[in-house]
C-alpha cells in the first residue's frame, strides 16, 4: 500500500508519519518539499503529484487552520481548505486511490447542547468553518473514495497548545480567566493518527468503499476550556508537586470577555457512536490522552 501523506509537520501530519509507516511506503510532503509538490498552495501541482506517483491512499493533513486570520484572507484559506482538496479528490478518483481529509465541528453553528452528529444540517459561522464546509462537499461532489474525519480541539506534545499555554500563565499570575460557556472534548493528534491508520487498513480490506464516507473523530467526553485548564493545572500538581505554580484562582468567564475576529462554536461537542460501530474502535475519555501528554511534556 503506497500512502502519500500532506502535511507531515503539523500536529497530526507529526503523527501520521509514526502511525502510517506499517501500512507501506510513505511520501511525506510539506509545502517545503522539492522533489514532489505538497503546497496546497498549488493545487495543479498537487494533482501532479498524485499522478506521478500514484499511490493507493492520499492522507491530507494540512490545511488553513488560523481561525481568525482566515477572516482577513478568505481567498487564501479557500485554496487551501477546498481548492486544494477538490484538486487531490479529483485526482484520486481518477486513479482509484482512496482520500483521507480531516475536517472540523466549525461546519456546524455551534447551537443547542447536544452532540453533533454527521448528518445534522451545517451552518459554519467563520470563513475558517465555511471553506472547511466546501472542502468536505467537494470531495464528496468527486466521487473518489474517501474518508473524512472531523475532529475539535486538538492538541500534540509537539509545538504549542491550550495545556501548555496554561500552565505558563499558572507559573506567571494568581489569577486565570478561562472561558466556560465553549463545550468540546480535547482530542490528542496521537489518538486522530491511530485511529486513521486503523481505518485505512479496514477501507482498504474491504473490497466496496462501504466504509466511506464522512465520520466524527474525538475523545470520549467533553468538557468547557476552563474544565479543560483547571484539569491540566491540578495534574501538573500531582505530577510535580514541586514546581509552585503560583495559580490560585481559575476563574470562568463567557466567550465575549475575549473578544475574536472569528466567531467561536459554542457547542463543539461531536458525536463518535458512527466510527465506533463501523471500525470496531473505544475512543478513551479526553482526561487519558491529556494526562499522558502532560507526562511527556513536564
Amino acid at each position: 500500500m503506497k500512502i502519500l501523506l500532506l502535511g507531515k509537520n503539523g500536529q497530526v501530519g507529526w503523527e501520521l508519519q509514526r502511525s502510517l509507516a506499517p501500512l507501506g511506503p510513505v511520501l511525506a510532503l510539506d509545502r517545503h518539499s522539492t522533489d514532489f509538490c505538497g503546497d496546497l498552495n498549488h493545487p495543479e501541482r498537487l494533482a501532479q503529484t498524485v499522478r506521478d506517483w500514484r499511490p493507493d491512499v492520499i492522507v491530507n493533513a494540512a490545511a488553513h487552520t488560523a481561525v481568525d486570520k482566515a477572516e482577513s484572507e478568505p481567498d487564501l484559506a479557500r485554496c487551501l481548505n477546498a481548492t486544494a482538496p477538490a484538486a487531490l479528490a479529483q485526482s484520486a478518483a481518477a486513479i482509484g486511490a482512496w482520500l483521507v481529509h480531516y475536517s472540523t465541528d466549525y461546519v456546524f453553528s455551534g447551537q443547542g447542547n447536544q452532540a453533533w452528529q454527521e448528518g445534522d444540517a451545517t451552518g459554519p459561522l467563520s470563513v475558517y468553518g465555511q471553506t472547511k464546509l466546501e472542502g468536505e462537499q467537494a470531495i464528496v461532489a468527486s466521487g473518489c473514495k474517501h474518508l473524512i474525519f472531523r475532529t475539535s480541539w486538538v492538541y500534540a506534545a509537539r509545538g504549542g497548545n491550550f495545556a501548555k499555554t496554561m500552565l505558563r500563565l499558572a507559573g506567571e499570575r494568581e489569577r486565570l480567566t478561562v472561558i466556560d460557556d465553549q463545550h468540546g472534548a480535547p482530542t490528542g493528534a496521537d489518538l486522530i493518527a491511530d485511529v486513521t491508520a486503523h481505518a485505512i487498513r479496514q477501507a482498504m480490506a474491504n473490497p466496496t468503499p462501504a466504509l466511506a464516507g464522512i465520520y466524527h473523530l474525538v475523545a470520549s467526553g467533553e468538557t468547557s476550556w476552563h474544565g479543560y485548564a483547571s484539569h491540566v493545572i491540578a495534574q501538573a500538581r500531582h505530577l510535580h508537586p514541586e514546581q509552585g505554580l503560583k495559580v490560585t484562582d481559575i476563574a470562568p468567564v463567557p466567550t465575549s470577555a475575549f473578544p475574536t475576529p472569528a466567531k467561536r462554536p459554542f457547542n463543539s461537542r461531536l458525536s463518535t457512536h458512527k466510527l465506533q460501530q463501523a471500525f470496531g474502535l473505544v475512543l478513551p475519555p479526553w482526561q487519558q490522552g491529556v494526562n499522558r501528554m502532560l507526562a511527556e511534556i513536564l
